[in-house]
C-alpha cells in the first residue's frame, strides 16, 4: 500500500516539545506528514485554526490540552491521536471515542525503563542497600552486627509480589525470571499466570512476599488498596516498591510501619507528590525515594518518541496501531 502523508499538528507543552522533539523524531513526522511548524498548546488560539482545520493526526505528549468537543468541533478531518508517552487519561474524553477517532500510545515503550527501575530496586532490597548506604556515610558498617539483624539477606529463594499484571508488572515478570526467585502476581482480571509467576489473592501476595511492587492503575478500585490493615500484613523485614502511583498506598499507615523500622521502601511516587520538605519520609533510614524518575527519563525519551513516530508511519500504511488503545481500557488501565 502507498504511503499517503497526512496533515499532522503537534500537540503539548513546551517543555515536552522540547524533551520528546529529539532531531531525528522531527524529521522523521516531518516526511511522513505534512506537519504543521507550530506546536499547539491552546486547540482555541485562533492562530492556529487553519492548522487544526486540516489536521487528520495529532502527535500528542504531556501537556495536551483536552481533547473535548469545542475542541474536536475545530478539527473536522481528525482520524488518529498519537501520543509520545504512557497515558492518555489526561486529554482523551469520550467525545474522541464518539468521533471514532483511533487512539494510540507510546505505553509499552515507557514500561521498559519502569520495569528495569523495579528490577533494581527489587535486587536491592534483597541486599538492604539504601539502608545499608546510609548507615555506612554515617558510621562504619558492622557486618557481624547487621548480619544478626538480617540473617535472611540476599535474593536466593526469596519471594516477590507483583501487584497488577499491567504491561510493566508483565515485564518486570519477564526480567526477574533468570533469577532464583518465587514470583507471585495479584490481579482481579487474571485468569492465568504469566510464565514465571503464580497467581495469587493479594493479602495472600502482601502476607508472603519478601518485596512487594505495585504496578496497577489508579482507580477509585484500587485508592489505597495498601491501606493500614494490609501494610499489617506485610512480614517484618519486607520492602515496599511503588512506581506506580502514591495514591495506591495509605501515606500515613505507611509513614507509621517505615517509622517503627519494621518495613522498608522504595518509592518513586508518593502521596502528596512531591511530598513536603519536612516530611519524615525523606529522612527514614529504611526508605529509598526518588523523584518520579522510574519513567522514560534522559536518553530513553528518545526510545518512546520513536515508538511514537513507529505508530505514526503504520498510520500512513494503513496498518493498525501497535500501541492502539480502546475505551473499555481505561475502565482497568492506567
Amino acid at each position: 500500500m502507498t504511503p499517503n502523508r497526512p496533515d499532522a499538528v503537534l500537540a503539548m507543552s513546551p517543555a515536552s516539545a522540547e524533551m520528546i522533539l529529539h532531531p531525528t523524531v522531527l524529521a522523521r513526522l516531518q516526511s511522513l506528514t505534512r506537519l504543521a511548524p507550530a506546536i499547539v498548546t491552546d486547540f482555541h488560539d485562533p492562530a492556529q485554526t487553519a492548522a487544526l482545520a486540516r489536521a487528520e493526526l495529532l502527535f500528542t505528549c504531556w501537556g495536551c490540552p483536552v481533547l473535548d468537543a469545542p475542541a474536536l468541533d475545530r478539527m473536522p478531518r481528525l482520524r488518529a491521536v498519537v501520543h509520545a508517552a504512557g497515558t492518555v487519561r489526561g486529554h482523551i474524553t469520550d467525545d474522541v471515542w464518539h468521533r471514532d477517532i483511533a487512539v494510540t500510545t507510546a505505553a509499552d515503550a515507557n514500561a521498559v525503563p519502569v520495569a528495569e527501575y523495579t528490577v533494581a530496586a527489587v535486587l536491592a532490597a534483597g541486599k538492604r542497600i539504601g539502608a545499608v548506604a546510609r548507615i555506612e556515610r554515617d558510621r562504619a558498617f558492622d557486618r557481624e552486627r547487621w548480619q544478626q539483624y538480617f540473617p535472611t539477606w540476599g535474593n536466593y529463594r526469596t519471594t516477590v509480589g507483583i501487584v497488577g499484571a499491567s504491561r510493566i508488572g508483565r515485564r518486570v515478570i519477564e526480567l526477574l525470571r533468570p533469577f532464583d526467585l518465587d514470583v507471585l502476581v495479584a490481579d482481579p482480571y487474571l485468569t492465568r499466570a504469566p510464565a514465571g509467576s503464580r497467581l495469587a489473592d493479594l493479602d495472600e501476595l502482601a502476607a508472603t512476599a519478601h518485596v512487594v511492587s505495585l504496578h496497577a492503575p489508579e482507580l477509585p478500585a484500587t485508592r489505597r488498596m495498601f491501606d493500614r490493615r494490609r501494610l499489617a500484613l506485610m512480614p517484618d523485614g519486607a520492602t515496599l516498591v511503588n512506581t506506580a502511583r502514591g495514591a495506591l498506598v495509605d501515606t500515613g499507615a505507611l509513614t507509621d510501619e517505615l517509622a517503627s523500622g519494621r518495613l522498608h521502601a522504595v518509592l518513586d511516587v508518593t502521596d502528596p507528590e512531591p511530598l513536603p520538605r519536612d516530611h519524615p519520609l525523606r529522612s527514614l533510614p529504611n526508605v529509598l525515594l526518588t523523584p518520579h524518575i522510574a519513567g522514560s527519563f534522559g536518553n530513553e525519551l528518545e526510545r518512546m518518541a520513536h515508538a511514537a513516530a513507529d505508530e505514526v508511519e503504520r498510520h500512513t500504511r494503513g496498518q493498525p496501531f501497535r500501541g492502539a488503545v480502546r475505551p473499555e481500557d481505561l475502565a482497568h488501565s492506567a
